[in-house]
């Protein structure tokens, strides 16, 4: 969106980009100059923020996350395409991502749109999936025998609470949601966080996520955003995914992340 102060916005402006969040699933912001305090009157109006488990918080603001990496650092924070916080029982609504130092080159990241990635689906194929219903996990991601929870060099003041992760139950979903805000049908499974279909065996549930997930990344589903001073992401959960570049090796990169509480999901 052009020409909009987060800042300022009136009324009038914030329901137009609430529509436009609802209808493409994630919005682009540029010339931001916010400060953190005005991020979270931000995201605030949105509704309630999640504050992260896993993340390292800001050391005055523990709402926002920080997602960095450093210059020795090899692996990037979200650097597979996935959907943040699936493995929720009420995933969260949406993540705003504000750029603070950005490398001098590389870090964009991708986005695909699973409103088009569903609508695109052959349609036998996609009278299946509509009945089916999909495992979410943080196990394997934050949990203690995850490459973080082991790798101190990656996760050292990045990501943390591997216990919690452990704790945390899988939770189910359907593999395709009514969206809360759009009514729109959306294809909901993501290579970060599922890891089954329920009631398939483990061969056909991996060939089908497989299938899916390819479907779901052609180009015409996706879009790259090239990070600038002052850019700001604010995606749907619940529509899209995303995917960190990580070729910016040798280069630091700090981002401000503000995640927003969701709800239940239906079919």
């Amino acid at each position: 969106m052009l020409g909009v102060d987060i800042r300022t916005m009136t009324d009038d402006e914030f329901a137009q980009m609430r529509q436009a969040f609802a209808d493409h699933g994630v919005i682009f912001l540029r010339d931001q100059d916010i400060t953190p305090e005005e991020h979270i009157a931000f995201a605030e109006r949105w509704g309630q923020i999640n504050v992260n488990r896993f993340f390292t918080a800001h050391d005055d603001h523990p709402k926002i996350a920080m997602v960095v990496k450093e210059p020795d650092q090899t692996h990037n924070i979200g650097g597979g395409w996935h959907a943040d916080h699936s493995y929720d029982v009420e995933p969260a609504l949406g993540s705003i991502l504000v750029a603070r130092e950005l490398p001098v080159t590389g870090g964009d990241t991708a986005f695909a749109s699973m409103y088009a990635a569903y609508e695109g689906l052959d349609p036998d194929l996609k009278a299946h999936v509509d009945t089916l219903h999909a495992v979410h996990s943080a196990h394997h991601i934050f949990g203690s025998k995850s490459f973080y929870g082991n790798r101190e060099d990656q996760s050292q003041g990045r990501i943390g609470n591997a216990d919690k992760a452990d704790r945390l139950p899988d939770v189910i979903h359907p593999v395709v949601i009514t969206h809360p805000l759009s009514g729109r049908k959306a294809l909901y499974v993501n290579p970060g966080f599922t890891i089954s279909i329920q009631g398939m065996s483990e061969e056909d549930s991996k060939a089908m996520l497989e299938q899916l997930y390819l479907h779901a990344v052609q180009p015409e589903f996706t879009h790259e955003f090239d990070w600038k001073p002052g850019s700001i992401a604010f995606w749907d959960n619940r529509a899209v995914w995303h995917s960190a570049r990580n070729d910016y090796q040798g280069q630091r990169r700090v981002m401000h992340r503000i995640t927003i509480e969701g709800c239940a999901l239906s079919a």
